[in-house]
């Protein structure tokens, strides 16, 4: 490979961007022209021209690094979205084939890292195309990594999956070692380079940082640790820049804020500078399906619910070619209604999940089961208690293991079917916590009112009709959802005792034992607005006592990151 710039490049690329319709496959390939043709494969698939990428990338994957690398990315999306296994086993292909493309590439015959080379030999004695090749090869690593997690989920395709993320993140700390003694004068694919680096750097201190101290040691194989701060910052860096990673950097972050930020983060503040670099990317490329659901979704945060429905149907409605990002947009319409009370259109959008995707049938099943709770009705086949008991047949597993929400409804739709005394809305109030629903209610004071309104009448219909078996465990859960509204509105003090009611039941609770660990980390996030640090730390503190709970990682996950915050701002 040699690397030919024309002078004319500048012109060239600010130019590419219109053209990207008519530039044909190429008949040869050097470095500059296949980072030129691998963008224009991202632009059709960001203008939704899904085959019309794969076609134009596909010819040069098995001799060309980048163009390995983002086939093999669009091979991996496809993977996931359908999670049909010929096109699993395909993404595996794919990311086999291109990391041997990209190690064909890479600088031969080292028995040392790139950086120890070029610290005693010079800069010189690494080629520029074997320096893009060794992080086109730590991208891939990691689309493998993904891959193999979904194909094999026995224990060794977990660690075969950590092996892999263990070695691509020294790729990336050993490149940007290398990048220190590049000059700066250096190529104009030099900003290519930088871009993949910050971009790969950035996704693994973003996603270490997530993981609590006593799962990194389990995971020992990858034996790094993560600042989120530092991470958020090179991506966005990454995502700002003009280089072939920047869009996965946008995508990344977007992925981020929207939906790992309400799960596990803490609730003061957000950062609205990833609200306007979305809004760039949007008008760069206003029809692409992956930028309008993100638009909704964003809506959805800000309490616009109508709205986000607008955005969601117009994903539907533009593009046919990926049917599963229509059940990514069914998903968010669900909730969108489950939000406003909107039972017949929830159910509707369930329905369609559960015969069209493949990803969870159990927890569509049971959200259908919840949503009929709450509206029966004639024109409906389906019987609520038949669904319940379907859940349990429909788990998948991951790892040997039961997926652990999933394990959550199963239990729970047993319960619902086969004992009588609850509270018609209790399934959906739980699933709706389980979910963080009311976090991406917290925009609409209104429907939080509505929900407490509703969560009232429960409390006062189970008080009077308590179940002997079940009585405290769903007060209990009332209580934490009616802390939980009352936080939302800013009535703190009578959250406080709410909160309390939960604890102070701990011993008299015969099954729902997540709910006491679950309201210490609500207390703690109280006490964390209020600016009562200490009472904060302690309340979250005390979920390290608890074990063998429902949903009990994901807990640990939020405890994690809420103390690190604390511990950052004290």
């Amino acid at each position: 490979m040699s690397l030919i710039v024309s002078k004319n490049e500048d012109d060239k690329e600010n130019k590419f961007e219109d053209a990207y319709e008519i530039i044909p496959v190429a008949s040869t390939m050097n470095l500059m022209s296949s980072l030129e043709e691998c963008t224009t494969g991202l632009y059709l698939f960001l203008n939704n021209k899904f085959s019309d990428a794969i076609n134009l990338i596909h010819p040069w994957s098995h001799n060309s690094p980048y163009h390995a690398l983002i086939y093999d990315i669009l091979m991996t999306v496809k993977a996931i979205l359908t999670f049909e296994p010929q096109d699993i086993q395909i993404g595996m292909t794919t990311a086999k084939n291109a990391l041997k493309t990209c190690n064909r590439f890479r600088m031969k015959s080292r028995m040392t890292s790139l950086s120890r080379i070029v610290s005693k030999q010079g800069i010189q004695a690494v080629k520029e195309e074997e320096l893009h090749a060794e992080v086109c090869y730590a991208e891939c690593l990691i689309l493998k990594s993904a891959v193999t997690f979904i194909q094999d989920d026995s224990l060794l395709g977990f660690l075969k999956s950590g092996i892999n993320i263990g070695l691509s993140y020294q790729i990336y700390k050993d490149s940007q070692q290398v990048l220190t003694k590049i000059p700066k004068y250096q190529s104009k694919a030099n900003k290519h380079l930088v871009g993949g680096i910050k971009f790969g750097l950035g996704a693994f201190n973003l996603m270490l940082s997530l993981v609590p101290p006593k799962i990194l040691k389990i995971l020992s194989i990858v034996g790094y640790f993560g600042d989120r701060e530092v991470g958020l910052a090179l991506l966005h860096e990454s995502a700002s820049e003009n280089h072939i990673n920047n869009i996965l950097s946008a995508f990344t972050l977007l992925f981020y804020y929207n939906y790992i930020y309400i799960a596990f983060g803490v609730e003061k503040g957000y950062n609205s500078a990833i609200e306007g670099l979305f809004l760039t990317y949007l008008q760069k490329f206003p029809n692409c399906v992956i930028l309008i659901f993100f638009h909704a979704r964003f809506r959805m945060l800000t309490g616009h619910f109508e709205f986000a429905q607008l955005k969601l149907r117009k994903c539907i409605f533009i593009q046919n070619e990926w049917k599963q990002i229509h059940h990514l947009c069914y998903w968010e319409l669900m909730w969108c209604h489950i939000f406003l009370q909107e039972w017949k259109e929830a159910y509707y959008y369930a329905s369609l999940l559960s015969q069209h995707s493949r990803w969870s049938k159990a927890i569509y099943t049971y959200s259908k089961a919840i949503i009929l709770a709450l509206h029966p009705t004639d024109s409906v086949s389906e019987d609520m208690n038949t669904l319940f008991l379907k859940v349990d047949s429909l788990r998948i597993k991951i790892l040997g293991t039961s997926v652990p929400i999933e394990k959550f409804v199963a239990e729970k739709g047993e319960r619902y079917a086969t004992t009588s005394g609850w509270f018609t809305a209790q399934p959906l109030l739980e699933f709706l916590y389980a979910w963080s629903g009311f976090r991406v209610m917290s925009k609409r004071l209104d429907l939080i009112s509505k929900w407490l309104s509703i969560i009232d009448k429960g409390e006062d219909i189970l008080k009077g009709n308590p179940s002997k078996e079940y009585g405290t465990d769903d007060i209990s859960l009332l209580h934490l959802l009616k802390g939980l509204c009352l936080k939302h509105l800013g009535k703190y003090w009578r959250a406080e005792q709410y909160f309390n009611h939960v604890i102070q039941k701990e011993k008299l609770l015969k099954y729902d034992h997540y709910l006491v660990p679950y309201t210490h980390y609500e207390l703690g996030i109280l006490y964390y607005l209020k600016g009562d640090y200490i009472n904060a730390i302690r309340s979250l503190d005390n979920i390290k006592n608890y074990k063998d709970y429902a949903m009990e990682a994901r807990l640990q996950f939020r405890a994690h990151i809420a103390l690190e915050q604390i511990s950052r701002e004290k």
